[in-house]
């Protein structure tokens, strides 16, 4: 009869732990969903992305090597706006890049768009800063463009209008 009710209660007690596990794995799953896992982000980049971006919400991260170099590019929106950020292992910024607006362009910029790729749908702006010595300089603008056939381009051009770099030229 004890025995009885020992595996009444070992079965009882087994099931509870089931039905509790599965009830607890969702809502975990739920409570992290839209979370980023920063565990393989070096404690100076993160240092250097909360002082530049303190109020950035993290979206992804990849680690890159540029050069010889270790570069962890950060994507991020801040104050509902997309940004950028190469930081090195080290904690030093090597750039950032911001959405802007079309309207925001310089109009030397939009004018060599509009040229290049009459009738275009720009898709996405980003104006990039180079970080030299600790001092931010606007270095140009990556485009993303649907072309009048309905292409897709990526376009650099720097502040002055000149395009840098156009996807479409041969590699």
């Amino acid at each position: 009869m004890i025995a009885h009710r020992m595996n009444k209660l070992a079965s009882a007690l087994v099931s509870a732990i089931v039905v509790g596990t599965l009830i607890a794995v969702p809502a975990a799953s739920a409570q992290d969903k839209g979370k980023v896992d920063l565990t393989g982000v070096p404690q100076p980049v993160m240092e250097a992305l909360n002082v530049k971006f303190p109020k950035a919400e993290i979206q992804q991260w990849t680690k890159e090597h540029e050069d010889g170099i270790v570069i962890y590019d950060i994507e991020m929106l801040q104050e509902g706006r997309k940004f950028e950020a190469d930081i090195k292992e080290d904690g030093g910024i090597h750039n950032w890049e911001r959405e802007i607006a079309a309207s925001d362009l310089p109009e030397a910029v939009a004018k060599a768009v509009d040229q290049a790729y009459p009738k275009a749908t720009l898709k996405e702006i980003m104006a990039v800063t180079a970080v030299e010595n600790g001092v931010d300089e606007l270095e140009g603008y990556e485009i993303v463009l649907d072309t009048a056939d309905k292409k897709e381009v990526e376009l650099t051009v720097a502040p002055d209008g000149t395009i840098l770099e156009d996807s479409t030229d041969a590699k």
